[in-house]
């Protein structure tokens, strides 16, 4: 195997990434080698998808599993071995159904159908032996010797972000949300990789076009969940738990919350959230459910602590999933694109098993002194005040805006976000989004004239919010985002927040701070060329860099 996708990634050697029998996350050789697999059957659908669109017979089908598959192979998200098997079979079923269309739509047409090559003219193995052997010559750094680094690292630069949009399009498509535009330009960008580029420049403006087609998925995503479930309202959480039969909810899939919630209903079992799905309390008609009645634990890097002393079984949606720990092995359940050897999965949201073994579950025995935290913090609710907002900044009385947002995790480094957010001057508000946020949500930081100074913006997928009240504060004082009295301190994790970061730079964000390391598939050259570029900066120390935010001059 060789990945070197997160951040997590093994950097003991001269060139950083896994490439051992087993990688930091846990994935080991074989389901590594699948995924590659995978990928690269995934890029055959594309280049007849891509072409069928053309004659105007697209197969949304087809991109459907797609955007599946593609998620099921970012960090932390599948490690089945036998699944990746499954998914590869259905993947080369899929292209030869998308290529007998655009054949036929080419025909009839009077064209002459492209004879493509690549992944277009690849079939599977029969059997997994025989698809690892073929596994070793389509990984990410296929032809290193041939290329050089830059190139294969602008290669995984496309694809990663490309695995993060996937996943963003696949939580709207769950909720009902497609859209042929997004489908259309998922398609070009993986019809492109199956041609093995090396053109820098190609690769670079690919990366920005993709992070236009993320601002449309994250958009789509917005108007899915604010559509199913209102827009966020501030609101208090408890972050205690209380006396009663218990089932935790972790991942991002809000849908999946729904359908247990409403299957839980009068057994007198509580819901609790975990992780990225805090935001959940958010929106009124999830929060409408009495036994959803809190959030339990953290980020997901201490859920096999957190976990094993959960009294209950625990549901893992969408993503962040690492090794179930024997104490909990046998009540963690898994659905959507998440599995794990041995560990049960929940394909069809009937959660029947789940409830079963809550109710065999002691639960938790008493009530625990309240303590909570306030969440709902999404475009909706800032813009809804975005007068008192821009007042407090005429003023004076609010000097600067922080965005301290993105994946937590458990590298060195991390309690840089936390010193960050609590050191940040008072007259200054500190707005966030993911599990970043868990470094310092619980830290009394007051308000401003009544606007309070913490401003939890949702999920990483809620990243769409930050960007309008950025654009809806820089129309209000008639001047561009990177004049704002605004930084932009991210930390990354996976390929999720590769996706959001295309978005910033393809809208021309600038000054972004990123850590808590760059991803090591970013060369010395192609950082160089993102800090000339765009302005990326790694971050510091947390005085420094905000005493250099606070007084960064505007070109």
């Amino acid at each position: 195997m060789f990945c070197y996708q997160c951040e997590q990634t093994d950097r003991s050697d001269v060139v950083s990434g896994c490439a051992t029998a087993k990688g930091m996350c846990g994935k080991d050789a074989t389901t590594s080698d699948l995924q590659d697999l995978l990928i690269h059957g995934v890029k055959g659908i594309a280049q007849y998808a891509k072409r069928a669109r053309a004659l105007n017979v697209p197969d949304n089908g087809a991109d459907d599993f797609m955007l599946y598959a593609m998620f099921t192979t970012l960090t932390n998200v599948n490690f089945n071995a036998t699944r990746f098997v499954t998914l590869i079979q259905e993947a080369a079923q899929i292209r030869d159904r998308v290529k007998s269309s655009y054949i036929q739509a080419a025909l009839a047409s009077g064209l002459t159908p492209e004879q493509l090559t690549g992944p277009a003219t690849w079939q599977p193995a029969d059997d997994m032996d025989g698809m690892l052997k073929q596994a070793a010559s389509v990984g990410i750094n296929t032809g290193l010797d041939q290329v050089g680094p830059d190139i294969i690292g602008l290669r995984s630069l496309v694809l990663y972000g490309l695995k993060g949009v996937c996943a963003y399009a696949h939580h709207a498509y769950v909720l009902g949300k497609e859209s042929e535009t997004i489908y259309a330009g998922i398609e070009d960008a993986l019809d492109f990789l199956s041609n093995d580029p090396t053109d820098g420049e190609a690769l670079l403006n690919q990366a920005m076009a993709l992070g236009t087609v993320n601002l449309a998925v994250m958009a789509l995503l917005d108007e899915a969940n604010t559509g199913t479930f209102g827009a966020q309202q501030p609101t208090q959480v408890r972050v205690t738990p209380i006396k009663g039969k218990a089932i935790l909810v972790s991942g991002h899939d809000l849908g999946d919350l729904a359908a247990l919630l409403e299957q839980t209903q009068g057994t007198g079992i509580n819901i609790y959230t975990h992780g990225e799905m805090l935001p959940a309390h958010a929106y009124p008609k999830l929060k409408a459910y009495p036994h959803l009645v809190g959030n339990y634990g953290g980020a997901w890097q201490d859920q096999q602590r957190e976990f094993a002393e959960f009294p209950g079984p625990i549901l893992m949606t969408s993503n962040c999933i690492i090794e179930p720990q024997p104490q909990y092995r046998q009540r963690i359940f898994t659905a959507g694109p998440v599995g794990w050897p041995g560990v049960r999965h929940i394909s069809n949201k009937n959660f029947a098993p789940m409830i079963q073994a809550a109710q065999a579950l002691p639960g938790f025995k008493d009530d625990v002194s309240e303590k909570s935290i306030t969440v709902g913090f999404g475009r909706d609710a800032v813009l809804g005040v975005a007068d008192k907002v821009i007042d407090a900044v005429k003023s004076g009385a609010i000097r600067h805006f922080f965005l301290i947002g993105g994946c937590d995790g458990a590298a060195p480094g991390r309690n840089y976000y936390t010193e960050f957010a609590e050191q940040a001057p008072k007259d200054t508000v500190v707005m966030t989004l993911g599990c970043n946020k868990y470094r310092f949500n619980q830290h009394d930081f007051g308000d401003i004239g009544g606007i309070p100074r913490l401003l939890d913006l949702g999920q990483c997928n809620d990243s769409y919010s930050a960007i309008k009240i950025a654009t809806a504060l820089a129309g209000a004082f008639e001047c561009g985002v990177n004049e704002l009295p605004l930084s932009l301190i991210v930390s990354w994790f996976e390929q999720k927040a590769a996706a959001v970061l295309l978005t910033l730079l393809s809208l021309g964000i600038r000054n972004i701070r990123l850590g808590p390391t760059l991803p090591a598939f970013l060369t010395p050259n192609l950082v160089q060329v993102l800090v000339d570029k765009f302005g990326l900066m790694p971050i510091t120390n947390a005085p420094a860099d905000i005493e250099a935010s606070l007084t960064r001059k505007v070109a």
